[in-house]
This record gives C-alpha cells, sequence and structure tokens, in this order.
C-alpha cells in the first residue's frame, strides 16, 4: 500500500498571482488544500523538499500528512502546475480526506516476464495499452502500482484490469474493462513487386535496313531527297 509521506507547510495569509510571486522568490510553492466540507486554506511548502517527491512520478497517488504549524492534515495531491518554459512548479492543490474518505486514483501499471514470454520470444511484441488505471479505494488503501504478469502470454492474447486481482476494498473506477496490454504479432514489410523490364531482341533476329535506303519520316511518308542530290533515274519504258 501507498507510503504516507511527511511534508512541511506554513499558512499564507493571501491569495492573489502577486502573493504567489512573492511566496516562489522565497524558494517556496504556493499550495492550496481543499475538500472534507471545510475552508480552503493556504499554504506554502519548501521547494527542495517537495521535487524528490515529484519526480517519482507517483505523486499525484501519495497520501500526505502535511505539518500546518505543528496541526496534521492528512491528504493527497490533485494538482501540480509547471511553469510552461522552464518546467518549474509554481503551485500545488491537495485534496483534504476524512475519516474513512474513498477516492478515485490513477494508480502506475508495471509489467514483468517479458524476458521469458512465450510469445515475444517467437517474434511477438509486447503492446502496452494502458499504463496508469484509474481506481476507487479507501485513502489508507492505495495500491503503490498494479503489476501485471506476461510471462506465460502467446501471441494474439491480451490482459484486462477483471484479469488482475486487485487488492481487498479496491476497485476499477470506470464501468470499461480496461485493456492493459496485449502482445501483437510484427507486421512484416511487403515488397513492391519488381517492374517487368522490357524484352530485349536479339542481335540476329534484327534486322539491317537495306542499303541506300532512307528511313521514313514521321506519318510515314518517304523523305525528300536532299537540297543538291541528283534526281533518281527514271524507270525504261515499256516496248511495244
Amino acid at each position: 500500500m501507498s507510503k504516507i509521506v511527511q511534508l512541511k507547510a506554513a499558512p499564507r495569509a493571501r491569495a492573489g498571482k502577486g502573493a504567489s510571486r512573492a511566496v516562489r522568490r522565497e524558494g517556496l510553492i504556493p499550495g492550496v488544500v481543499y475538500g472534507d466540507k471545510q475552508e480552503p486554506q493556504l499554504v506554502s511548502l519548501t521547494y527542495g523538499e517537495v521535487l524528490p517527491h515529484i519526480e517519482t512520478g507517483r505523486f499525484l497517488s501519495t497520501l500526505i500528512d502535511l505539518d500546518v504549524d505543528g496541526k496534521t492534515v492528512r491528504a493527497i495531491p490533485r494538482d501540480v502546475q509547471f511553469e510552461p518554459v522552464r518546467d518549474f512548479i509554481v503551485h500545488i492543490d491537495f485534496l483534504r480526506l476524512g475519516k474513512d474518505a474513498r477516492i478515485r486514483v490513477n494508480v502506475p501499471v508495471h509489467f514483468k516476464g517479458q524476458e521469458v514470454s512465450p510469445g515475444i520470444k517467437q517474434g511477438g511484441t509486447l503492446n502496452i495499452v494502458s499504463h496508469t488505471v484509474s481506481l476507487n479505494c479507501s485513502a489508507n488503501l492505495i495500491p503503490d502500482e498494479i503489476t501485471v504478469d506476461v510471462s506465460g502470454m502467446q501471441i494474439g492474447q491480451s490482459v484486462h484490469l477483471s484479469d488482475i486481482k486487485l487488492p481487498d476494498g479496491v476497485k476499477s473506477a470506470v464501468s470499461d474493462d480496461v485493456t492493459l496490454c496485449a502482445v501483437t504479432a510484427q507486421k512484416k514489410e511487403e515488397e513492391a513487386p519488381a517492374e517487368a523490364a522490357p524484352a530485349e531482341v536479339p542481335a540476329t533476329a534484327q534486322k539491317a535496313p537495306a542499303a541506300g535506303a532512307a528511313a521514313p519520316a514521321a506519318g510515314g511518308k518517304a523523305a525528300a531527297p536532299a537540297k543538291g542530290a541528283a534526281p533518281a533515274a527514271a524507270a525504261p519504258a515499256k516496248k511495244k
């Protein structure tokens, strides 16, 4: 189950962009804690203390105990805003959790057994469809991750969320049976058929033009004699 992270937070009195910029200039992250039918509370957190937890990739599914002036507030991060150019954390929203609260949370999915999967050994590919799953559970029962064992998968087989045994008290938060992964056959690249080369006529079968014969002009008409050439001799007349 998800471990609980301890973070210190200080209350802040003013809201607004100007007040948030002043907080960030001090190396702090402005934030707000809301929910559990209570008034929202403005807080600030130390940047260097929060950053390692965000870099784990599981921050939004991690329970947080916020120490605000000696009072512990159980919460879960709901949104982390970043400055788009520098990827700098500019604000965090926390959802306050009451006793026995149930929440919807996205949990990462990890896959194991690829190296021994018979389908993958036969040339198949593991196609990961869902890297996270949306679950509904008690705030104290958030799984760290969902593990999918693909070591026995053949080509054409798939795994759905209904195939995974979830911890007690944990249910899918969506009505559809989510596909987690499948082993698919690799598509072979189809080679384009080569164009047939024009048939070559053997040299012995080619007819040489008659000696002195002029090549016919385009359109089938005989070529005119060259300028200055002697006229062709007329055929002798038949004797009577």
